[in-house]
């Protein structure tokens, strides 16, 4: 089938995000208001939030990357500390670690899924030594879920991380064999969403963390606001922060230790208020362009096919990958990319492996992990997000077919 010229069709980036009216007036009627932010409509969206997976509390904050940093103080890791990364990430699910002085030691992954496994975050663990490693990030990649209830079998006591950044809407057969909204987090310590835009839900940049522990949900509130407590049974120089009678005063906060200024503003809470009404919709539409996706790229050849569908786990589908054998079709990826847009179409590679970036490579050196090199190979990611239609991906297809020579 024949691609029209790009003149006569719209750009589909790989992702974007859907603004409807309704976002539109809740910044609006922010914005009117008297909080732009630290006011209500946090509190409002973080209880919703908690509503859409599950989970008793959650923590808003500016970012994702904002929000892993958080995950790694609260659960006080620190210098001499191992934590346990997938090499097929962003560099956020490393840097964090990084940030707190641990020490990153890379996990591979399947190169089919790009998900890691058991097997792979306990070769990574033994690297560290074992007994150093403090945390691990669970990285669900793609929208894919990465087993947590085996790896939290296989680790006991060690924090759990779920980086499900690309997981909002999913679910996952947890430790009691029951399906759990992503989110719910009930065999990690924290989950960590992002609400960029090209996310599942957005509120311009953002993020959220989930747990089921009052005491983490208290340090990250309190790393998110520089430090800062205003609990008078918690402060320690009476003589500042009592009157005469014994009662606060009303102006006085300590700060047991530093934090950062990782505060989500009221106007991107209003946005992320809105759009999490819409998660059902927004998830229902991404699985059905997604299989569409699937049936369509089935019919490519035997050098193309979708991303599998890993088991114990119901996707949302962040992305659309396809793995794609470029060396046996004789043809290389940046050319099909640059052929791709030339029709209008963006697509991405999702992700460089970090363990092979310059400065991993002079401060945390990894040995070569090829499940991740193989996976790495191969993916492309295709355009998916709500604001598609059938007829959008038959068009990317064809297109890629052509781009390939298999179409």
């Amino acid at each position: 089938m024949s691609v029209p010229p790009p003149s006569l069709v719209p750009f589909l980036p790989y992702g974007r995000q859907v603004i409807e009216d309704d976002d539109v007036a809740a910044v609006a009627e922010v914005l009117r208001g008297d909080f732009l932010t630290t006011g209500p409509t946090v509190d409002a969206f973080e209880a919703a939030f908690t509503a859409a997976v599950d989970a008793p509390h959650a923590v808003a904050c500016s970012s994702g990357t904002a929000g892993l940093h958080l995950a790694m103080l609260a659960l006080g890791v620190g210098p001499g500390d191992a934590v346990v990364v997938p090499t097929v990430t962003f560099l956020a699910s490393a840097n964090c670690a990084a940030y707190v002085g641990a020490d990153v030691a890379f996990a591979d992954v399947d190169p089919d899924t790009g998900l890691m496994t058991v097997a792979h975050a306990e070769a990574a663990a033994a690297r560290a030594g074992r007994a150093r490693v403090r945390a691990i990030v669970a990285v669900h990649l793609n929208g894919h879920c990465v087993d947590v209830a085996a790896l939290a079998d296989a680790f006991p006591g060690v924090p759990i991380v779920e980086d499900a950044c690309h997981a909002l809407g999913g679910s996952m057969r947890a430790r009691d064999q029951g399906w759990h909204k992503v989110g719910a987090v009930p065999d990690s310590a924290i989950a960590m969403f992002s609400t960029h835009p090209v996310k599942t839900i957005a509120t311009g940049e953002g993020g959220v963390l989930t747990t089921r522990d009052p005491e983490l949900d208290e340090r990250m509130r309190r790393f998110r606001n520089h430090g800062m407590v205003r609990d008078p049974a918690r402060f320690t120089d009476t003589a500042r922060a009592f009157d005469s009678t014994g009662a606060p005063n009303p102006w006085y906060y300590e700060m047991p230790e530093p934090g950062f200024n990782y505060r989500l503003s009221d106007i991107h809470a209003a946005l992320g208020l809105r759009q999490i009404s819409k998660l059902d919709r927004f998830v229902a539409v991404r699985r059905s362009l997604r299989a569409r996706y699937a049936g369509r790229l089935a019919g490519l050849g035997p050098h193309v096919r979708p991303l599998p569908v890993a088991e114990g786990c119901e996707p949302a589908w962040h992305l659309s990958v396809a793995l794609i054998d470029f060396a046996a079709l004789g043809v290389e990826r940046a050319a099909v990319m640059n052929r791709l847009r030339e029709r209008g179409i963006g697509t991405q590679v999702h992700y460089i492996p970090v363990h092979g970036q310059p400065w991993f490579r002079a401060h945390h050196p990894s040995p070569e992990l090829p499940g991740a090199e193989a996976y790495y190979s191969r993916c492309l990611s295709l355009p998916l997000f709500p604001g598609m239609t059938d007829a959008d991906v038959d068009r990317v297809v064809d297109a890629l077919g052509e781009a390939l020579g298999v179409g």
